[in-house]
C-alpha cells in the first residue's frame, strides 16, 4: 500500500506536466461547434491559419504560453458542446466582414423542410465548406455552390484545384461541386458560379483572374491527354478537339496556345474581365525545383500550398518566374486613369515610375548581339559581364595554416538578388549617349572605363568581373560596379556612357512584397527574427521538417525572386533563331536588361564589400564564391567559431552577419577541407557543392 506522501508525490508530477489536448480531429469538432473559423482562432491566439490547421491535422502542437491558451479555450468549448450530447445551439451568424472566409452555403431550409429529417447523434456545426486534412484518404462532402450577387466577387479565394470527381478545393479547405464536363463548362462555371479571383494589388492594376489547377483524373475528364506530346512548344495541337470546342465557343487561348499554363478568354466588356488561368499538373505545370513536393500532394494540400503563395505573392500565373515578373506589374500598372481636359473623358495615361506599355531598345552594350537593334548597327564595342559570381581562389595563395585547418564551411545570402533591388534606382527611359562625362554615382546606366588599375588581393575576388580575374583594360559596367571602385579610393575616367534621364525605385514594391512573403514564411516555419545565432541555426537545421506545405511555399518564393530577375534578360528560345530577328521576350516591356544588370551588380559588390571587411576584421579570406554562396576554411564546423562579434556579443555590422532576413547569411553546408582543397586543384568550385555530400562534385560539374 503506497503511503499518502508517495501518492501526492505522484500526483504534483503529474500537475507539473504540460497540459494535455484532446486529439487533433477533436480539437477540429469543438471549433466548428463553436462555429468558429480557423482564421478567427488564429488571431485569438496571435498565430497563421496554417498553424490552427497544423494543430487541427496533427502536423504540430502549440508551445508554451500558446499551449495552456490553447487549453483553456478548448476545455470552455468541451463543457458546451460535449461529444454525446445533441446541439440545441442555434447556428452563429458570421460578422460582416469584406470578404467572408469560407462559403456559407445555400439558404437556410424552411422549417417543413426540417421536420422530415431524422435526428442525430451529433452536434449540429454551422453550414460552412467541408474540411479535411491534407493527409487525408477520406473524400470529403461536397457543396455545390450557389450564385449569391449580394457576396463579394472573390468569396472563395484566387484558386481552385479539380479532381476528377468534380471537386473543386480552396483556400482555407472549402470544397466546391464543380458539374462542368468540358473545359468550355469549367471557364464558365469558374466566371459565374464559382466566386474565384483576387483583388489588384494596386489601384491602377487589374484583379487578378481565377485560376483552377487540374489534376490528371481531371484533365483526363475535361477531354485533354495526359501526357503533352509536344514536349518543345508545350502545347496542344491546333487540331486538337478541346481546342476546337473552345475556338467554337468563341473563347480564345493566347499565342502561347494550350500549353501547361493556358489562358482562355474573352475580349473584356466594360471593367468586367472575363479570363481564366487553367494549370494542368500531369503537364508538369508545376516545376519540381521551384514547387518541390508538390505533385505528390493530395489537391486540398496543392489548394493549401499554392493559396498561401497567392495571399503572400500573388496567383500564379505560369513558372515561378514568369510570376515574378507578373508580379513587378502588378505593382507597377503601366497606365493609370487620365483626364483629358479638352473632352472632360478618363483615358488611360502612363503611370509614373512605371515602365510603360511599349518595349524599350535597350543601349547597344546593354543587349546582345541578336537583339535586332544592335545587329542592326553591326555593334562592336562589347557588352556589359555584369553576372554573378563563379570564382574559385588559386590554390597557391593558400597559406599552410590555411591548409591545416580542420572544415570547410560555406555560407549563403539569403534571396541577395532581393536584398540588392531594395531601394535601388534604375533608368525607366531610353539611354542617351554621352561622351567623357563625369562619373555620378546616382546616374543609372552603363560607364566605358578602365579600371585595370585598382589593386584587389590576390586573396580576394576583383569585384568587377564575374569570374573574380583582374580587368585587362577598358570595359562597360553598370553604375554599382564603378562606384563602388571610386568608394574603394581609385579615380575613374570615363571614356563614354550610356546614361537614363528619367530614374525611379521601380523595384521597390516588389521588393517589400516579397520580402514580407519570405520573412514571414520562414517565421511560420519556427525561424524568426528574434533568434539568438545559435538558436537560428538550430531551426534553420529543422525548418524543412516542419511542414511540406510550408517548405514548398519558402522554395517558390525564392523561385519567384531569382526567376523574376532573370526574365529581364530573356534570350532567344529555340535554335533555329537567327541573329538581328525579333524574338517574343524582347517585345516586352519588361524586357530590361539594363535593369537585371544594376540587381546583379550591386548583389555582387554587396558580397565583395562583406569578403574584405571579413578579411579586416577576422584576417580569414575565402577559398571559393558562387552567386550568393562563399566557402571558407574554418577551424570548426559551426560559423559562431570564425565570424565577428563584438565584445558584448553582438555581430559585428558590415561583415558576414547570421539571420532570416534578405542580405543575412545562413549555413549552406559543411564538408572537409581536404575535400575543398581537391576540388580546387582540378578547377572545380567548392561553393556548388558545399551542400551535398561531396562525392558527386567531379561528375556534377562534368556535366
Amino acid at each position: 500500500m503506497a503511503s499518502e506522501q508517495e501518492l501526492f508525490a505522484n500526483i504534483d508530477a503529474l500537475l507539473e506536466e504540460e497540459p494535455q489536448l484532446p486529439p487533433p480531429a477533436e480539437r477540429a469538432r469543438l471549433r466548428e461547434a463553436a462555429g468558429i473559423t480557423q482564421a478567427r482562432l488564429a488571431t485569438a491566439l496571435k498565430s497563421t491559419v496554417q498553424t490552427v490547421k497544423n494543430y487541427e491535422n496533427g502536423r504540430s502542437e502549440p508551445k508554451s504560453p500558446r499551449l495552456e491558451a490553447y487549453q483553456r479555450l478548448l476545455n470552455g468549448w468541451a463543457a458546451r458542446y460535449p461529444a454525446h450530447a445533441i446541439s440545441t445551439a442555434p447556428t452563429p451568424v458570421a460578422a460582416p466582414h469584406p470578404v467572408p472566409e469560407t462559403f456559407t452555403g445555400p439558404a437556410t431550409p424552411k422549417a417543413s423542410e426540417l421536420e422530415t429529417v431524422a435526428p442525430v447523434q451529433a452536434p449540429a456545426a454551422p453550414e460552412r465548406p467541408v474540411t479535411r486534412p491534407a493527409t487525408s484518404s477520406r473524400r470529403p462532402a461536397r457543396k455545390r455552390v450557389v450564385p449569391n450577387i449580394a457576396a463579394p466577387p472573390y468569396q472563395h479565394g484566387p484558386l481552385a484545384v479539380l479532381d476528377g470527381d468534380g471537386s473543386a478545393y480552396g483556400v482555407d479547405g472549402i470544397v466546391l461541386d464543380c458539374p462542368a464536363t468540358t473545359v468550355v463548362e469549367l471557364v464558365e462555371w469558374t466566371l459565374r458560379e464559382a466566386g474565384l479571383g483576387a483583388p489588384k494589388l494596386h489601384r491602377n492594376g487589374k484583379d487578378s483572374d481565377p485560376l483552377i489547377v487540374l489534376t490528371t483524373a481531371a484533365a483526363v475528364k475535361l477531354g485533354l491527354p495526359e501526357r503533352l506530346e509536344d514536349r518543345r512548344g508545350l502545347r496542344l495541337e491546333e487540331n486538337h478537339p478541346v481546342v476546337k470546342q473552345i475556338l467554337k465557343a468563341k473563347w480564345q487561348l493566347t499565342q502561347r496556345g494550350f500549353g501547361p499554363w493556358a489562358r482562355i478568354y474573352r475580349k473584356a466588356t466594360g471593367a468586367q474581365r472575363q479570363c481564366v488561368q487553367l494549370a494542368i499538373l500531369p503537364w508538369d505545370a508545376l516545376d519540381t525545383r521551384s514547387w518541390p513536393g508538390v505533385a505528390d500532394m493530395d489537391p486540398a494540400a496543392i489548394a493549401q500550398v499554392l493559396g498561401l503563395y497567392a495571399q503572400r505573392v500573388a496567383t500564379p500565373r505560369g513558372s515561378t518566374a514568369v510570376s515574378g515578373l507578373e508580379l513587378m506589374t502588378a505593382l507597377r500598372p503601366p497606365t493609370r486613369p487620365v483626364r483629358n481636359e479638352e473632352t472632360g473623358n478618363w483615358v488611360s495615361g502612363h503611370n509614373p515610375g512605371s515602365l510603360g506599355t511599349e518595349p524599350m531598345d535597350p543601349a547597344p552594350p546593354e543587349g546582345q548581339i541578336e537583339h535586332p537593334a544592335v545587329h542592326r548597327i553591326g555593334w562592336k564595342g562589347g557588352f556589359l559581364r555584369e553576372e554573378a559570381y563563379q570564382w574559385v581562389r588559386s590554390v597557391d595563395t593558400l597559406s599552410d595554416e590555411e591548409c591545416l585547418l580542420p572544415y570547410a564551411v560555406g555560407l549563403d545570402l539569403n534571396t541577395a538578388f532581393l536584398a540588392a533591388a531594395a531601394r535601388l534606382t534604375v533608368g525607366l527611359s531610353a539611354p542617351d549617349h554621352f561622351v567623357a562625362p563625369k562619373f555620378n554615382p546616382k546616374i543609372p546606366g552603363s560607364w566605358l572605363v578602365d579600371l585595370s588599375h585598382v589593386e584587389i588581393d590576390e586573396r580576394l575576388p576583383s569585384p568587377f568581373t564575374p569570374d573574380g580575374e583582374r580587368p585587362t583594360g577598358p570595359a562597360w559596367y553598370q553604375t554599382h560596379t564603378v562606384a563602388y571602385a571610386q568608394e574603394l579610393g581609385y579615380n575613374v575616367e570615363i571614356l563614354e556612357a550610356y546614361l537614363r534621364r528619367e530614374t525611379g525605385a521601380y523595384l521597390d514594391p516588389w521588393h517589400d512584397r516579397l520580402k514580407a512573403a519570405y520573412v514571414d514564411t520562414l517565421a511560420d516555419m519556427g525561424v524568426t527574427k528574434d533568434l539568438t545565432d545559435p538558436e537560428f541555426l538550430a531551426a534553420m537545421e529543422e525548418h524543412k521538417q516542419v511542414d511540406p506545405v510550408l517548405t514548398a511555399v519558402l522554395a517558390a518564393i525564392k523561385g519567384t525572386i531569382k526567376g523574376g530577375i532573370g526574365k529581364l534578360f530573356e534570350n532567344p528560345q529555340g535554335k533555329g533563331h537567327k541573329d538581328g530577328e525579333p524574338w517574343p521576350a524582347m517585345m516586352r516591356p519588361t524586357w530590361r536588361p539594363d535593369i537585371r544588370a544594376a540587381v546583379i551588380s550591386k548583389a555582387r559588390v554587396n558580397m565583395h564589400r562583406k569578403l574584405a571587411n571579413m578579411a579586416k576584421m577576422t584576417g580569414m579570406y575565402p577559398l571559393a564564391v558562387l552567386s550568393d554562396c562563399v566557402v571558407y576554411p574554418a577551424p570548426s564546423d559551426s560559423p559562431l567559431d570564425f565570424l565577428p562579434y563584438a565584445a558584448s556579443g553582438k555581430p559585428q555590422p558590415g561583415a558576414f552577419r547570421l539571420g532570416p532576413t534578405p542580405g543575412l547569411a545562413k549555413l549552406e553546408g559543411v564538408q572537409e577541407m581536404a575535400w575543398a582543397v581537391d576540388l580546387m586543384e582540378k578547377g572545380f568550385n567548392p561553393a556548388r557543392h558545399i551542400k551535398g555530400d561531396g562525392h558527386d562534385a567531379v561528375l556534377d560539374e562534368g556535366k
